[in-house]
C-alpha cells in the first residue's frame, strides 16, 4: 500500500478547521484534522509543502512517515506552530488509514483501551449571555449538568471589563477580581459540590494577578485553574502553583514531547492539556501522556475540533491510564458540528450524556458527511481537490 495523494478541505468551526485526506493506490483513504489556531491558509500551505515527502510511502508506517516529515523539513532547531499543526493533521489521517488497513479501531492500534467511554467537560465559554453575566453563566451550567455532563468549564478573563485601567497591562484590580469570584460562586452554588468545575484564564495575567485569582477561588474546589499566565515561562508558572491549593492546568499551546518536559520536571502544573491535533498527533500525545504519568500528573486534552478530530482524540484518551477528562467545545455551534460526520450508531451525534463511546469500527470510527462538509466549506480552498 502506497500513498498517492494528500488533499484538504477547510470548514467553518471555531474559525476555520482544516480536514486532511490521504489516498492510497489500493483505494483506501484516511481522514484527519489539524487544529484551527494557526489559520487555515497557513496550515493548508504547509500540508501542500509536506505532501511530496509522503508520496510513495506506506501509510501503515505511521511513525516513520511522521519522523520523515519532522526531519525532512525543519529538523534543526525548535519545532512548533504551523509546521507541527499541519504534521498533526496528517498524522491523524495516517492512523485512520492504518486502522482501516488492519481492520482495527485506532485505540487498539495504540495498545488497546482502558475504558469504553470518554468523559467530557463542556466548555461553557462566557455562558448563555454574551456579556458573561452571572445569570447567563448559571443558566448554561445548569443546562449542561441536566444534559449529563459531570464537568464544565467557564471563561472569566474579561478583557473588556469596565473596571480595567489598561488595554495591554492586565494586572487584576479589585473590581475585576470581585466580578470573577461572583461568577464562580454562582456557578458552584447552581451545580452543587460534586460536579467538576474548571476555570480558564487564557494565559492573560501576570504572576501577582494569577496568585490573587487562584487564592480567591480556593473555596470553590476547582478541578483546575487553566493557564493563569503563559506556559512558556515555566518558573513563573511554578511560582503560582506553589502558592495556591487550586490545581493549575496548562499546555494547550505547547508542541511535541519536548515542549512538556520542563513543565513537568519543574513541577509547574497539576494537570496537562495537550491539544492532540496541534501538539504532534496521537502517537506524540501518547508519549506526552506517558511522560506525565512519570510525574503522576493527569492528562486532560484541550480540544477545539470537529467530530473527526474529537473522535480521534478520544481513541488516544481511551488508550492511556492517566486520562482525566476531554474538552468538548461545540455548545454554540452544535448543529453545524454534528453535521460534519455520520455518528457510528446513526443517532446524529457522537456526544451523549456527557460522554463519547469508543467505536469498534476500523480507523477513527467516524466517516465524514460530505453534505455537511460541502455545506460549510470555506470558499477558496476546495473540498479534497
Amino acid at each position: 500500500m502506497r500513498i498517492v495523494n494528500v488533499t484538504t478541505a477547510v470548514v467553518d468551526y471555531h474559525g476555520q478547521a482544516t480536514l486532511v485526506r490521504i489516498d492510497t493506490d489500493e483505494g483506501l483513504s484516511g481522514f484527519g484534522e489539524a487544529n484551527p489556531d494557526a489559520g487555515a491558509g497557513a496550515v493548508v500551505g504547509m500540508i501542500d509543502h509536506l505532501t511530496p515527502l509522503l508520496i510513495g510511502e506506506d501509510p501503515r508506517n505511521v511513525e516513520r512517515c511522521w519522523e520523515k516529515l519532522r526531519r525532512g523539513k525543519v529538523f534543526a532547531g525548535p519545532q512548533g506552530g504551523v509546521f507541527v499543526i499541519a504534521l498533526s493533521g496528517i498524522e491523524l489521517a495516517l492512523w485512520d488509514l492504518a486502522g482501516k488497513a488492519a481492520g482495527q479501531p485506532v485505540y487498539r492500534m495504540l495498545g488497546g483501551k482502558f475504558r469504553d467511554r470518554i468523559r467530557l467537560y463542556a466548555d461553557c465559554g462566557d455562558g448563555d449571555d454574551p456579556a458573561g453575566s452571572v445569570a447567563g453563566c448559571v443558566d448554561r451550567a445548569q443546562r449542561m449538568v441536566a444534559e449529563g455532563f459531570t464537568a464544565i468549564k467557564f471563561d472569566i478573563d474579561d478583557l473588556h471589563h469596565p473596571a480595567k485601567f489598561d488595554a495591554f497591562n492586565h494586572t487584576i484590580n479589585n473590581a475585576e477580581l470581585r466580578s470573577m469570584v461572583e461568577r464562580v460562586a454562582a456557578v458552584r452554588e447552581a451545580i452543587g459540590p460534586d460536579v467538576d468545575l474548571a476555570i480558564d484564564l487564557h494565559a492573560r495575567y501576570d504572576v501577582p494577578s494569577a496568585c490573587r485569582i487562584s487564592w480567591e477561588l480556593e473555596p470553590f474546589r476547582l478541578m483546575w485553574l487553566e493557564e493563569p499566565l503563559p506556559a512558556e515561562n515555566v518558573d513563573a508558572l511554578a511560582r503560582v502553583r506553589a502558592q495556591t491549593r487550586t490545581p493549575i492546568c496548562a499546555g494547550e499551546n505547547l508542541y511535541l514531547r519536548w515542549g512538556f518536559r520542563d513543565l513537568l520536571e519543574r513541577g509547574a502544573v497539576d494537570v496537562i492539556e495537550p491539544d492532540v491535533p496541534k501538539c504532534g498527533g496521537l502517537a506524540e500525545a501518547k508519549k506526552i501522556a506517558n511522560l506525565a504519568e512519570l510525574h503522576y500528573i493527569p492528562f486532560a486534552p484541550h480540544l477545539v475540533s470537529t467530530p473527526l478530530g474529537t473522535m480521534a482524540t478520544s481513541h488516544l484518551c481511551g488508550a492511556i491510564p492517566n486520562f482525566l477528562v476531554q474538552e468538548w467545545h461545540a455548545l454554540d455551534e452544535r448543529a453545524v458540528w454534528d453535521s460534519y460526520v455520520h455518528a457510528p450508531d446513526g443517532s446524529g451525534s457522537i456526544v451523549k450524556d456527557g460522554y463519547i463511546t469508543l467505536p469498534d469500527t476500523p480507523g477513527i470510527g467516524v466517516e465524514l458527511d460530505m453534505d455537511g462538509v460541502r455545506a460549510h466549506a470555506v470558499a477558496g480552498y476546495g473540498v479534497f481537490e
